[in-house]
């Protein structure tokens, strides 16, 4: 039982390891998937702001007035415009301009989606979302970046955004607006639409599967352990040859029994038999037939036995003892000329027990109830006098302790 309690204990424990390294490893690759989102949209980020320095630096670029590209009326430069021949001019596009441009271009692409905002935009279309205005303030509060996870249209997705800063080159149009080198004039917000999902089925089933081989391995090793308790636990109170109670198994249960028969006024007989002649019949036919007799007559006496308290131990070498609980001396008889009778039944032959020239066996009985015992010592001690009176008289025979008590008299 408690090895069995072992076991669960043991299975709890580890089920709650690996719940422990499911939940950590899930916590990391969201970590992980986090940072990754992160260093993409820093990497765009830079890549945009570039772009725009690059433009910035060289005071702008024009290109061919078009249906997508009209001229900007926020640029009030008076190089804005530039007529180049008949019917084809061409536009200033500053830094503003061209981010607007490529992300209407990358919008149309259904990728990476990027929008330029402040909070006082110039051009209305400009303006912040929501979500970009609390970045927006938080970057007035000295918030380098800010980056976390969204769901758009149903989608994952990775919300990225981080200032501009108002560089030497962008005073010129921005100056007016009150801005100096180093104030943040705006920001740029990076969405990444395309969001490795989290492997949670993957790990999950990984987890399940190493657990259900731990809790495999603890309850195989589990019943293990306890067969081999169980075997070592058999060996303390069996026998090993005949497989029926040893001698020390014995001891525990004549104490056990003898108290109980004082207790309750109920009789208690004992049985001590001993095969006859065995010392011969090894000699005859060697140990190995001899521990093959033995295994014979411990089988049948306890095949002889009937009632749930009966009890029968191997005592020692050749001999046997049987404990009848509640049964007075009558009954111990009858059970005793019943082993007897079988023990002969079983017709092993022995060329050196006279006269059947079989194995046979002595048996001598004694009951608390006709006698006023004082200890369970005593019941053995008058079992085993009776044992040798019947080796006396010839073997293969019964005594009883009073039929020597009245001997004597």
């Amino acid at each position: 039982m408690k090895i069995k309690k072992n076991i669960l204990v043991t299975s709890i424990i580890w089920f709650l390891l690996i719940s422990a390294s499911l939940s950590w490893n899930y916590h990391n690759i969201r970590l992980e998937q986090k940072e990754i989102a992160l260093q993409t949209a820093r990497s765009f980020f830079q890549q945009i702001v570039i772009t725009r320095t690059w433009n910035a630096r060289h005071g702008g670029l024009y290109a061919p007035v078009s249906q997508t590209t009209q001229p900007k009326p926020y640029l009030t430069s008076p190089r804005r415009d530039i007529a180049v021949a008949d019917g084809f001019s061409l536009t200033m596009i500053n830094p503003a301009f061209m981010t607007r441009q490529i992300s209407e271009i990358a919008r149309q692409k259904k990728g990476i989606q990027f929008h330029i905002t402040s909070l006082r935009p110039l051009r209305p279309n400009n303006s912040p979302s929501p979500r970009e205005k609390a970045a927006l303030e938080n970057f007035e509060k000295n918030i380098a970046e800010v980056g976390h996870f969204i769901k758009e249209e149903g989608r994952a997705r990775f919300f990225y955004m981080a200032p501009l800063y108002t560089e030497k080159s962008c005073l010129p149009c921005h100056a007016k607006q009150g801005y100096t080198e180093g104030d943040i004039r705006g920001g740029i917000s990076v969405t990444l639409p395309f969001i490795r999902p989290l492997p949670v089925t993957s790990l999950l089933w990984g987890h399940l599967a190493i657990g259900l081989a731990g809790l495999m391995g603890i309850v195989f090793a589990g019943l293990r352990l306890n067969r081999a308790y169980q075997i070592i636990k058999r060996q303390v109170v069996f026998d090993a040859l005949t497989g029926i109670p040893n001698r020390r198994s014995f001891s525990e249960s004549i104490l056990r029994e003898f108290k109980r028969s004082r207790r309750t006024k109920a009789p208690l007989s004992l049985i001590l038999c001993d095969i006859d002649n065995f010392k011969e019949f090894n000699d005859t036919y060697g140990h190995i037939s001899g521990d093959l007799c033995l295994q014979k007559v411990a089988l049948a006496i306890d095949k002889t036995l009937q009632s749930p308290g009966d009890f029968c131990a191997r005592y020692g070498g050749e001999e046997f003892v049987i404990i009848l609980v509640g049964t007075p001396l009558a009954g111990a008889m009858h059970v005793a000329e019943r082993i007897r009778k079988n023990i002969v039944d079983l017709a092993i032959p022995h060329a050196r027990s006279l006269p059947l020239q079989l194995i046979t066996i002595s048996l001598g009985v004694a009951t608390s109830e006709d006698t006023a015992l004082i200890s369970h010592e005593d019941l053995i001690r008058l079992a085993d006098k009776a044992l040798y009176l019947a080796k006396d008289k010839g073997k293969n025979q019964i005594e009883a302790f009073p039929e020597i008590e009245y001997a004597k008299e």
